[in-house]
């Protein structure tokens, strides 16, 4: 009995066996009848951006300087005589002409000066009229004619001089201006140069400033010149010097400017913003926010070209503020990267989708 039950057991086995052999031998068999399934690589999906057109536009950049306004012209004028002041014609803040009598110094004695070496003159001019007759005859001598000359040279000097420090006791003005400082009073005594008043020319200005060495090239002569006072009033004016050489101190180039101010407006001597208006050129309006900085420091844009690669183009910033930046550099017309730019990489290729597509 025992002997039977495992022998039934070792056929159950054994059939067991042939059948999973079996079964094997035709998952090969069908494996191998069969083609192999190609595998399915999925494509790489293009990354998409939102690109915008954008066009070069002509424009004209400035160049803003700070700066200092000054008179048009400013004259100290002095005593060139000693003496007492006997009348002051004009007053503190009066305009006056070229040649009107600012002051009056006291005479003393300079017009009976001036009558003295007048009569030398004539006497010494008539003794040598005379010598020259008595010449002819041999009845003066030559070194006495030549004593005589020499006298009436001096002599001349002397009524010359005389002349002058009498036109010197009534100072005129050299310009037409205002008396912006009266340094004496009546009764003053004057030494020689002691300054009598200040004289200034407003009518014109002059507004000087300081050029960065980086931008000196592109600002010359004649270019016109806003500018904008601490009140928000604006005066025209045109550069009219520019220094051909750097202060050594601050390696910035001198320049002045010639303002114009019809109306005498009193701004002389107070600080104004300079915009200099530099040659126009073509340009593009962008957000400051579409400007990334380059490996090398500089700003750039990054747009997409023909061939929907991402390019990075450095640019000249012509003038920024918080509305927008005018930029320089950059093709003519564009397609520019407004979303998606901190995504990609230079010369990666991209799907474009305009931004008028997505809108609409």
């Amino acid at each position: 009995m025992s002997k039977f039950r495992w022998g039934s057991i070792g056929l159950s086995l054994l059939v067991l066996v042939v059948l999973l052999l079996w079964l094997l031998s035709g998952e090969v068999k069908t494996s191998l009848d069969r083609a192999p399934e190609a595998v399915i690589q999925p494509s790489e999906s293009l990354m998409s951006v939102l690109v915008e057109t954008r066009a070069a536009r002509w424009y004209t950049p400035t160049l803003t300087l700070q700066g200092q306004l000054e008179p048009w012209r400013r004259v100290e004028i002095s005593a060139r005589v000693a003496g007492t002041v006997e009348a002051l014609p004009v007053r503190q803040g009066q305009r006056v002409r070229a040649g009107e009598v600012l002051v009056q110094i006291s005479e003393d004695n300079r017009r009976a000066n001036v009558d003295r070496w007048r009569a030398k003159v004539n006497q010494l001019t008539a003794d040598l009229q005379a010598a020259d007759r008595l010449r002819s005859g041999n009845l003066v001598s030559r070194s006495e004619k030549m004593r005589l000359e020499s006298e009436l040279a001096a002599s001349e000097a002397e009524l010359g001089a005389a002349r002058l420090a009498l036109a010197n006791l009534t100072p005129t003005a050299p310009f037409d201006g205002i008396v912006n400082h009266r340094r004496v009073e009546l009764g003053s005594f004057l030494q020689v140069g002691q300054p009598l008043l200040e004289l200034v020319q407003i009518d014109r200005l002059k507004a000087t400033g300081q050029l960065p060495q980086q931008s000196v090239g592109a600002v010359s002569e004649g270019q016109p010149v806003n500018i904008r006072l601490l009140d928000g009033r604006h005066l025209a004016g045109e550069v009219s010097f520019v220094a051909s050489a750097a202060d050594p101190a601050t390696r910035s180039f001198a320049v002045e400017v010639t303002v114009r101010n019809p109306g005498q407006e009193r701004v002389a001597g107070g600080s104004a913003t300079l915009a200099i208006q530099l040659p126009e050129q073509k340009a593009m309006f962008l957000s400051p926010a579409y400007l990334t900085l380059g490996d090398d420091g500089r700003p750039g844009v990054s747009y997409v070209d023909h061939h929907n690669r991402v390019v990075f183009t450095p640019v000249t910033l012509l003038s920024l503020t918080t509305e927008g930046a005018w930029v320089t550099g950059l093709p003519d017309e564009i397609r520019l990267i407004t979303r998606g730019a901190g995504f990609v990489s230079t010369g990666q290729e991209v799907l474009p989708v305009d931004v008028d597509a997505v809108r609409g």
